[in-house]
């Protein structure tokens, strides 16, 4: 059955339901979304999202993290919390017959988190262990050497996992008022599939939602910036140099040719082998393994980024060759050859990325998300195959602003 859109109201909230039957296989898959309350709420305190989802995996306050890990495990129910930059997710699956006891544990860790010393001294601890191995992990640096660079004086310029420093300045308190001002119906966005009808899904959850607070809906912080021409390199022990780059691309996630962002990015870097990074720097160069470059359109900010890795020795070369492709790109456009490969891959790909229950779940997420028709997908797909070699490169050549790329290197 396809994907419905339907509204329950809970103390007076129009709560959106994101529902699939699907009677193939009796089981239950449940995701609270929380919009608007991922890492873009972390303000000063760098990490907070990433150790308050962390939190809700140590279980209540009663059990503990083992004792209520046992209860998930012994009837096959699978509970976790993870955040992105624009939401906080906590997902449930079970087996149908499962599902009563996986709504009453999950009522349970809702109403009372393990909220305790021990426990966040045991997830600083760990946080901290793994950005320290990080700190030799020279992709993660670069990259986040790039968008402290790039997005400087917004959110996105600090890590989403912290810093060691700012894990070390979290409290208690202040994973406490996170959780409270986020974990409410106003937040809430429902995305839930499986062997219900919609009717009966409703009857299972309501009583779980009627333990949570009104609340106050988060405002979502639009990141604006303006990227420059510019470089930060960073001196390691390291036996090849990491080259990260990006810059503004100036769009809306709801503007009506997005479509063609897509086909642009997949001919200059995110297809692989055949795309303009790849075969100007591996292929005829040999000066990498591997380059790739996307734009990357979300509701609450687009930018272009890519990255590459090469010798130490030439680092300088490739830097210079990504710059020389993108004014390229921009300046002359893409061939109909190009275009043709662009149109059979996302058009023939297309029902790959609709298979299984999760993928059409997060796609119906992501359009209602941003604002799109549910026929969105379709209708871009259409409007692919139809576009013009003309149309596509007036298109690239009215973002020069791609142009002003950053960069941030890694090398010896």
């Amino acid at each position: 059955m396809a994907t419905t859109i339907k509204y329950i109201d809970i103390k007076g909230v129009q709560i959106p339901v994101i529902f699939e039957e699907q009677k193939s296989l009796p089981i239950l898959n449940l995701q609270l979304v929380f919009q608007n309350s991922g890492y873009v709420q972390d303000k000063d305190k760098s990490g907070l999202a990433s150790l308050s989802s962390k939190l809700l995996n140590e279980g209540t306050k009663e059990l503990g993290a083992t004792k209520f890990a046992e209860k998930l495990e012994e009837n096959a129910i699978s509970l976790t919390s993870s955040n992105g930059f624009e939401t906080f997710v906590i997902e449930l699956s079970n087996l149908k017959e499962q599902s009563k006891k996986g709504i009453n544990l999950l009522t349970e860790l809702l109403k009372s988190p393990n909220y305790s010393k021990s426990t966040l001294e045991k997830l600083k601890t760990i946080q901290t262990g793994s950005l320290k191995r990080k700190e030799n992990d020279f992709d993660y640096v670069s990259n986040n050497q790039l968008k402290s660079i790039l997005f400087k004086g917004t959110t996105l310029q600090n890590p989403a996992s912290g810093t060691v420093e700012s894990i070390s300045k979290i409290k208690l308190k202040d994973i406490e008022n996170f959780i409270n001002q986020t974990v409410c119906l106003e937040n809430l966005i429902i995305v839930a599939g499986g062997d219900y009808e919609l009717a009966e899904f409703e009857e299972l959850v309501k009583p779980l939602l009627e333990t949570l607070n009104v609340g106050k809906k988060l405002e979502l912080e639009k990141i604006n910036f303006t990227s420059k021409k510019e470089e930060k390199e960073l001196i390691k022990d390291t036996q090849q140099a990491y080259i990260y780059f990006g810059s503004s691309f100036n769009v809306d996630s709801k503007d009506e040719e997005n479509y063609k962002a897509k086909v642009a990015s997949f001919i200059l870097g995110g297809s692989g082998f055949g795309s303009r990074l790849m075969e100007e720097i591996r292929v005829k160069r040999g000066l990498a393994y591997s380059a790739y470059g996307s734009i990357s359109i979300n509701k609450s900010h687009s930018y272009f980024n890519g990255y590459l890795q090469t010798k130490n020795e030439s680092a300088d070369e490739a830097k210079k060759l990504v710059s020389e492709i993108i004014e390229n790109f921009v300046e002359v456009g893409v061939t109909q050859e190009e275009l043709s490969a662009a149109k059979n891959f996302l058009t023939g790909s297309e029902p790959l990325r609709s298979e299984t229950l999760s993928q059409r779940l997060n796609r119906s997420f992501t359009l209602y998300y941003r604002g799109l028709e549910q026929d969105y997908s379709q209708k871009e797909l259409e409007k692919i195959q139809n576009l013009k070699l003309e149309d596509l490169n007036a298109y690239i050549k009215s973002h020069n602003e791609i142009n002003n790329l950053t960069f941030s290197i890694v090398r010896k």
